[in-house]
């Protein structure tokens, strides 16, 4: 059959740990405290385990630990959303644990456990080489939305990803076409509401609204916009 890698993660909260995985669907198949930490947990064939950290640690300490491969990343994203929610009232979406937002066409979301143990859900059949810095077969603004969504949907990077389009902006707003600068606008939102700033994600709302657009162009950015206003739902939606 193979080799078969197991991951190994750190753990200073065996009891949370179990809980907290558990919740998410994972069976517990080994529980050991005495005379030393060993958990080993099991969801979908997928076994991670898990052992008493360094002493020089300070908790908690984030990691990429583990990546995990599946057949249907939303499915997946969907589940643990409903599983979260349950146990914490609303979507953890800051500090440990924490879960990362997953939008249509993504292709991976982050999942933080209490411990700062990360794990990357990735789609199996994902584009293997994502394009940083955006396609080479786009120009200007393009380009810059290109680069953008990467960094915002593969490296869950938002700081990065507002970066690039705020420069963006700065750079190519004046030769944009106008349905390019609300997509930019439209982004910036949406991470706006990510990063929990309401204020500045209803001012590029507003910059959008001064846009000379059609209406063809206004129903194409409404669809962008509601990525934003499902992100707030599902942010504060409680059970």
């Amino acid at each position: 059959m193979g080799d078969t890698p197991v991951p190994m993660l750190w753990t200073a909260t065996p009891t949370e740990t179990l809980d907290f995985y558990r919740a998410l669907g994972y069976a517990v198949t080994h529980e050991q405290t005495r005379p030393y930490t060993y958990l080993a947990i099991e969801r979908n064939g997928c076994p991670l385990h898990f052992s008493s950290a360094p002493g020089s640690l300070e908790f908690p300490f984030e990691r990429v630990g583990c990546l995990v491969m599946v057949d249907d990343v939303a499915a997946v994203h969907r589940d643990f959303t409903a599983a979260l929610r349950t146990r914490y009232g609303k979507i953890p979406a800051k500090g440990c644990p924490r879960i990362t937002r997953f939008r249509t066409g993504q292709s991976r979301f982050s999942l933080v456990d209490p411990d700062g143990n990360t794990l990357v859900f990735i789609q199996r059949n994902e584009p293997q080489k994502p394009e940083y810095g955006g396609s080479g077969d786009l120009e200007d603004l393009a380009r810059v939305l290109d680069n953008a969504r990467i960094l915002r949907d593969f490296k869950n990077d938002d700081k990065a990803a507002t970066r690039v389009l705020e420069v963006g902006l700065g750079r190519f707003a004046a030769i944009a076409p106008p349905l390019d600068r609300a997509r930019a606008l439209a982004m910036l939102a949406e991470l706006s509401i990510a990063m929990d700033d309401s204020d500045r994600s209803a001012r590029f709302r507003a910059e959008i609204r001064a846009l000379e657009l059609s209406a063809d162009e206004r129903a194409i950015i409404a669809e962008e916009l509601r990525a934003g206003t499902d992100l707030e739902r599902w942010l504060t939606e409680t059970h």
